[in-house]
């Protein structure tokens, strides 16, 4: 056959449409570069905006980690950068964890969620006002216990700082349910039958990790790290500040008017309605293990039925807490809905700590974001834009993903 030589306008044809082949998969990476520096331009501007010393965040898309980023200072003193791998404590984001021992233990044979929690304590608690009606474990991570945090002496007594050494949980718990006790009070309870009112309750989580330590044999840290830290490598996680690298530990800030101050470290009494310290990249591991019914990886940590139990909404049309719209609000085993009943997962705030770990419904597009400092109650709009800019971008990661 006869070779035919290519011409100059040939060849010069086929350049241009090898470049143009190529032109798509440059504009979509330009333009993922410069949503990446929006979202990064759009949360610099709002933390100092706001007086947020620091940040961090990631997005899990289809239960893969596939975005991480910090922002500002864990300690702005020293000019530390605040890092995806910054320890700072999650506040009530550790109610999860607690939910998820629970469920272990349930998968154990060590607890029921619907049996008399008295079965399982060496002092009895009951409601004065409805003293025949028995209280569950399903009841104290669904906050319809009827058991109440007693304000302001349960902010002013379970907070401990520098180094000062908790009252330990079970005396702590006995003090406060036990008639006689020096921490007693009716105010302690509802009046409302248990499982009939929705009332976010600390005290009640308290008791939820109290019991697992009980029928466990082991405090809630052991547990955490046998079932949850070293399936996940989680070595910078821990349930308090001995467990901790403080190298890597953030400084917690509060603003008060225009200053921003530096605030000490603490621990709680009732530690397992906040207690965990972890990390953004650490915890995203552990939300995916919730996401993914129980697995992470190629590891099974705990049985898809239960992990489908913990994050079920456990209220329905006929079996549901009085005060509760179910369109706006429903919950699972310390797990629950937010943001209007359009994401589910868990939320946090303590001093100097506001902490969010949501997903949509569907389980494809969740976040993860950390702040260091707190706010004023009319300052406070700007962490949930923030998470809601973030959640925006995941979407915009998932659409370029399909």
């Amino acid at each position: 056959m006869k070779q035919i030589k290519p011409t100059l306008t040939t060849i010069f044809l086929l350049i241009a449409m090898i470049c143009s082949y190529n032109l798509p998969a440059q504009s979509v990476a330009k333009n993922y570069q410069s949503k990446s520096k929006s979202i990064d331009s759009l949360i610099e501007k709002k933390m100092v905006n706001a007086g947020i010393v620091g940040i961090g965040a990631a997005v899990i898309i289809d239960k893969k980690l596939v975005w991480t980023n910090g922002y500002g200072y864990a300690d702005k003193e020293n000019k530390i950068p605040f890092t995806t791998s910054t320890i700072m404590n999650i506040a009530s984001i550790s109610k999860t964890f607690t939910g998820f021992c629970i469920m272990k233990a349930v998968e154990e044979g060590k607890v029921s969620l619907d049996e008399d929690i008295n079965r399982y304590l060496p002092f009895k608690v009951i409601n004065p006002n409805f003293p025949d009606e028995k209280i569950t474990l399903r009841q104290l991570t669904t906050h319809t216990s009827s058991l109440a945090d007693r304000y302001p002496f349960y902010t002013d007594s379970t907070y401990y700082y520098n180094g000062q050494k908790p009252e330990a949980l079970g005396d702590f718990l006995k003090n406060y349910f036990s008639e006689g006790g020096k921490h007693y009070s009716k105010d302690n309870f509802l009046n409302a039958k248990p499982g009939t009112n929705r009332d976010y309750s600390n005290i009640g989580a308290g008791l939820a990790g109290y019991i697992i330590e009980l029928r466990t044999g082991k405090k809630l840290n052991e547990y955490s790290k046998q079932y949850i830290f070293k399936p996940l490598k989680m070595v910078n996680s821990g349930w308090n500040l001995a467990e901790i690298n403080m190298k890597n530990h953030s400084r917690l800030y509060e603003k008060k008017g225009s200053s921003i101050q530096s605030i000490a470290l603490y621990e709680g009494t009732t530690y397992p309605d906040g207690g965990v310290r972890t990390s953004v990249n650490e915890l995203s591991r552990f939300f995916i293990t919730l996401l993914n019914d129980g697995k992470y990886n190629n590891t099974v940590l705990l049985k898809k039925e239960l992990t489908t139990e913990m994050l079920r909404f456990q209220f329905t049309e006929s079996d549901k807490p009085d005060n509760v719209k179910l369109d706006k609000l429903n919950s699972g085993i310390f797990w629950a809905t937010k943001m209007g009943g359009k994401r589910i997962g868990h939320n946090g705030s303590d001093p100097g700590v506001r902490t969010f770990m949501l997903s949509d419904l569907n389980k494809e597009i969740a976040v993860i974001v950390f702040f260091n400092t707190s706010l004023s109650e009319a300052e406070e709009d700007v962490f949930f834009d923030i998470y809601e800019d973030l959640y925006k971008y995941g979407l915009e990661l998932k659409n370029k993903k399909q």
